[in-house]
């Protein structure tokens, strides 16, 4: 089993800066890729930021040049660092680890957490 748990959501001023961490635990062997998505309230989820191994990311083009996901892997964890926050980040984000355990792949989400940002 492989949990996938967010912290670090809160409120935040437009313009202002949030930091989002990612943390997978469990009988992990590997970690593919690990990414941030967020919905907003009557809207899809949708990407906002994936890092592949090897370094490899993608951005949605409404954070590009704002936000930047990074990862430990020594600690299974991703980060998202918000720079330069819109009123239209506000929404709910969620991690995704993809990977693998001894017993096959795993594909989780984590529960989530609020982003608010005010004008």
């Amino acid at each position: 089993q492989v949990q996938v748990v967010e912290s670090g959501g809160g409120l935040a001023q437009a313009g202002g800066s949030l930091r989002l961490s990612c943390a997978a635990s469990g009988n992990i062997v590997s970690i593919n890729s690990m990414g941030w998505y967020r919905q907003a309230p009557g809207k899809q989820r949708d990407l906002v930021a994936m890092l592949y191994n090897g370094g490899i990311t993608n951005y949605a083009d409404s954070v590009k040049g704002r936000f930047t996901i990074s990862r430990d892997n020594a600690k299974n964890t991703a980060y998202l660092q918000m720079n330069s926050l819109k009123v239209e980040d506000t929404a709910v984000y969620y991690c995704k680890a993809i990977g693998r355990t001894v017993s096959g792949y795993f594909n989780n989400w984590g529960q989530g957490t609020q982003v608010t940002v005010s004008s």
